[in-house]
């Protein structure tokens, strides 16, 4: 489970260092993707072997299904951190985050996310004040 928010920056080579707390969950290997709300999805590779075998399933002639395919797998870059903890985002993946140098890496349960540092803050603050709001339960029987 990954958890927490952390600041690192990217250096001139969009290489980021990844947080120390990460590290031993990814090193065996991570796959970086588009993820919604343009951030980016970063899954240890036998995790996004589960969410592979998931999608598998899901019929070919469901066209959101293979919208949705399409970008993730189009978008998605392998890769195995260096003793540094660092990986090398594309700059594919950087131009669809808007990643410049100000980062912000969160723990988002079975996934880590990349967010530009001002992308994250305007969307937490949009969301911390509905998040403080709830009124009903959004997970049935959890709170």
């Amino acid at each position: 489970m990954f958890l927490g928010t952390h600041e690192p920056r990217l250096d001139e080579k969009g290489r980021l260092i990844l947080p120390a707390k990460f590290r031993d969950d990814l090193a065996a290997g991570l796959v970086i993707t588009k993820g919604q709300e343009r951030c980016l999805y970063v899954f240890p590779s036998q995790e996004f072997s589960v969410i592979t075998d998931t999608l598998k399933q899901a019929p070919v002639t469901a066209k959101s299904a293979r919208d949705y395919q399409r970008v993730m797998f189009a978008g998605a870059h392998d890769e195995i951190p260096d003793r540094q903890g660092r990986i090398t985002i594309p700059q594919g993946l950087r131009t669809y985050a808007a990643l410049e140098k100000d980062c912000v890496v969160i723990g988002a349960n079975t996934r880590v996310e990349i967010w530009d540092a001002t992308a994250w803050n305007e969307y937490l603050a949009d969301r911390e004040k509905s998040f403080a709001d709830v009124s009903e339960e959004v997970f049935p029987g959890l709170f």
